[in-house]
């Protein structure tokens, strides 16, 4: 665990010292096993309130380890795992690292095309799971394992050892800028991720932390920013399932599950904004995915109390910045400072570092770095520029401070300005009529681009698009009002609550040529 000093001295000190030999399931479960079995390790609030022990956890992997040995695993092969928030979706990656074996967290909310494309990409013969994951595979060239099929007991089971650089796990991006890759990463991405975690949470691993978040542990933001990350600390994490985020079954959750620390996504922020809802009894609240605006971080010192902390990073190397209010103060429009252990820049065309605008990357040696795009060399040559693996985002630096400015193919150009969507998207935010917004830049003949912005707004809400040009016109600039606004229902989202900008685009395109 990271000690508590001046940043600076944070990263100047800091060092991986990765051993040769590391397997994450003695990381996240049996080393807390054999030296505090009876800690709390998981607060099922799935099957009314059950504290799940490090010794429990344990003894259910073991079972889960012993049924794919039976069904004939081998070290290297890929085992899904189709489950919601749970103790068997966290055994299951346990038993499946602590085999040798290579676990590929799979979505309840995919469709038959996603599973059947992301099964067949990573090869994966067996997956654990439970009745209602086994009829959405059927058909499927896999074996299913639900609990129920586990034996009662199991004995102690092998761990197979394993270097800190050979595979672990793969994550499928989102796909918000194409077909989904499969990130390979190392039993080390544990580890890489504990320091930006505990720096979001304002030194997590406080006496009764307890940590949450609605984000699914089929993703990279629940897995290794939240259940595994906390696990490995010693500190409690929730599950909790939510068939559709909502703000009562939220507060309802921090209440039962004595949360203190939770990772909200920003679209569950928006909508705890929307709905004017206030959480007492938190000591950390963090956020990644997108970027704050100031106005989201004034509402979130008047509802929970304390200053939200963003962190950034992505699929391919996670947790390499973060904002901590307890070592410096948040930069309003900015996500933070390089988390100890990473280094985080802004280069040119040719890899070289600028102080202009330019493409976030990160330098070789983050422990959360992927170790390539799974069977996909030409993706993973085109990730890299030198010794910089890029980002796809574009953004500055200023006073060390990373500054996003949107995603490379976000960036609109219009009559010579460029122009990210970030900010207009945020100073549309605070108008008290919008819900949600995207922003995206429309062909045009005179300026190459010009912004729009297609908004959802509250219920009952009335607003025309006047108000909202000039709303922007007064708090940013006249050059970076929407020129056009369009009115939605709804805004196309990533499983992970993302806005789809590419589908915006391809809207606002052939609006353009009609």
């Amino acid at each position: 665990m990271l000690t508590r000093k001046p940043y600076e001295q944070l990263m100047s000190e800091f060092d991986w010292a990765l051993p040769e030999r590391l397997n994450m399931a003695a990381q996240a479960c049996d080393d807390w096993a054999a030296h505090a079995p009876e800690r709390p390790a998981i607060i099922d609030l799935t099957q009314g309130m059950q504290t799940v022990s490090y010794a429990q956890l344990q003894r259910l992997s073991w079972r889960v380890q012993a049924t794919l040995y039976d069904r004939g695993l081998v070290p290297g092969d890929r085992v899904g795992v189709l489950l919601s928030q749970g103790p068997l979706c966290a055994a299951a990656h346990i038993a499946i690292w602590r085999a040798g074996a290579i676990s590929v967290p799979l979505f309840k909310l995919f469709k038959r095309d996603a599973l059947t494309s992301r099964v067949s990409l990573a090869r994966i013969d067996q997956v654990v799971t439970d009745d209602e994951g086994r009829q959405m595979l059927e058909g499927l060239p896999v074996v299913c394992m639900c609990e129920h099929d586990l034996p009662a007991v199991a004995s102690v089971q092998p761990n197979h050892e394993t270097r800190s650089e050979d595979p672990a796990v793969i994550i499928f991006t989102s796909g918000t800028t194409g077909a989904p890759k499969g990130a390979l990463h190392a039993h080390r991405v544990l580890t890489g991720h504990l320091p930006g975690v505990e720096i979001s949470h304002d030194f997590l691993g406080q006496p009764g932390d307890c940590l949450w978040t609605p984000a699914d542990w089929a993703w990279i933001g629940g897995l290794f920013d939240v259940l595994m990350p906390g696990l490995a600390l010693g500190v409690p994490v929730v599950a909790a399932r939510m068939a559709k985020f909502s703000t009562e079954d939220c507060i309802k959750i921090c209440q039962q599950g004595y949360v203190r620390n939770v990772f909200f996504p920003p679209t569950a922020l928006r909508m705890l904004k929307a709905d004017d809802v206030a959480i007492s009894g938190l000591r950390s609240v963090a956020s990644g995915g997108e970027p704050l605006g100031a106005e989201m971080l004034d509402w979130g010192h008047r509802a929970f109390g304390l200053t939200i902390n963003e962190f950034y990073g992505q699929t391919e190397c996670n947790m390499v910045a973060s904002s901590c209010s307890t070592l410096f103060d948040p930069t309003p429009g900015a996500i933070g400072k390089a988390v100890p252990g990473h280094r985080v820049s802004v280069i040119d065309a040719t890899g070289s570092e600028t102080s202009d605008e330019g493409d976030i990357a990160i330098a070789r040696g983050s422990a959360s770095m992927m170790l390539e795009y799974w069977d996909n060399p030409q993706e993973t040559r085109t990730k890299f520029r030198g010794d910089w693996m890029l980002t796809g985002d574009r953004g500055r630096l200023e006073d060390n401070t990373l500054v996003f400015v949107g995603r490379e193919d976000d960036v609109i150009t219009s009559a010579g300005y460029r122009i990210g969507p970030a900010e207009i998207e945020d100073c549309l935010l605070t108008h008290p009529a919008v819900a949600t917004v995207g922003v995206v830049g429309k062909p045009d003949p005179l300026r190459t681009q010009i912004v729009k912005a297609y908004v959802v707004t509250k219920p009952d809400a009335r607003v025309d698009v006047s108000d909202l040009q000039n709303w922007v016109k007064e708090r940013l600039a006249t050059y970076l009002y929407p020129r056009e606004i369009q009115f939605l229902d709804s805004l196309p989202m990533t499983v992970t609550g993302k806005v789809i900008r590419k589908e915006l685009r391809a809207r606002a395109a052939a609006e353009a040529v009609v």
